[in-house]
């Protein structure tokens, strides 16, 4: 089976990590020791200082990469920025007659990055708790920043004043849950990173018209037929239901119960039924229920 980069050089980093240990296990006690902090920032250069004459093998090993150069024991070692970027556990190992070791932490630093999710994408209009916001913040380096961090979500509908609700990330993940407004139109919705000079990401909500409200229909009789047609199909906050939402018209007559099922067209459903005596007929969108109209030779 073909291996992928990333495992070859987690196998690599294994390998490594084994035999400096057996390395460091049978050092004697004279090695050098090393002096690190408990934790540094990410992309913190810094030294360790050195007690000792010589070259020595100095190795870094890190989530992400390892580093392997040689030094001199008269000098500081010198930890450069770029070699710990990434978060996590790092293990220092310095190699000359003998080997010794000791670890560090580096932790994210200052926030910089978002990452914003905004779900669903359409939503029904004056929907409670519908819309979920999702903000993640990162360093520079884009290691997900632990330490609570302010971010404010702005809302702003396609009419209607906005508004804004702030909050705070935990274990670096920040969540808003909000209702859908009562009109149909894009929604936008930003999150801000405030502490990062405004670090932003835009989304944009689709909200549609929700559930017919107060759907009737007219019946216009012409011999043994009869035309229906509803008035415009709209929801209780005013919103026309798109067109191609299907409205049924149901007659029931001697010939029995047969039941039609129209697109909206400009907001308006038709459609036409033969008759045979007298009829009941209804109209339905979804699961909403309109008037009913009773024939009986005439309106």
């Amino acid at each position: 089976m073909e291996k992928t980069p990333h495992v070859l050089f987690g196998l690599c980093q294994c390998l490594i990590v084994f035999s400096l240990l057996l390395c460091v296990l049978a050092g004697r006690a004279n090695a050098a020791e090393l002096h690190l902090p408990t934790s540094v920032e990410a992309g913190q250069a810094f030294s360790i200082p050195l007690a000792g004459s010589g070259p020595a093998t100095f190795y870094l090993m890190g989530p992400d990469h390892v580093v392997k150069r040689t030094v001199n024991l008269d000098n500081d070692l010198q930890i450069q920025s770029s070699d710990v970027r990434a978060a996590g556990l790092y293990q220092v190992i310095l190699c000359d007659a003998s080997c010794t070791s000791a670890t560090f932490e580096v932790k994210a630093t200052q926030p910089a990055h978002l990452s914003f999710f905004l779900h669903p994408s359409r939503v029904p209009v004056s929907t409670p708790d519908s819309i979920d916001a999702t903000a993640f913040a990162f360093d520079p380096y884009f290691n997900l920043v632990l330490t609570p961090t302010a971010v404010d979500f702005r809302i702003t509908p396609a009419s209607g004043a906005g508004f804004s609700q702030q909050g705070s990330t935990r274990h670096g993940v920040a969540w808003m849950r909000m209702g859908s407004t009562p009109h149909e139109g894009p929604v936008q919705v930003t999150a801000i990173l405030s502490s990062a000079g405004n670090v932003l990401e835009r989304r944009v909500i689709q909200q549609v018209a929700a559930e017919a409200c107060g759907l009737r229909m007219k019946a216009v009789a012409n011999g043994n037929a009869v035309t229906l047609e509803t008035d415009p199909v709209r929801d209780c906050s005013g919103n026309a239901l798109p067109d191609g939402t299907v409205v049924s018209f149901t007659k029931i007559d001697k010939a029995g119960k047969s039941t039609v099922d129209t697109p909206l067209k400009k907001g308006v459903a038709r459609t036409r039924f033969r008759i045979e005596g007298s009829a009941q007929i209804s109209v339905a969108c979804g699961v909403v229920l309109g008037n009913e109209v009773a024939l009986n030779g005439r309106l």
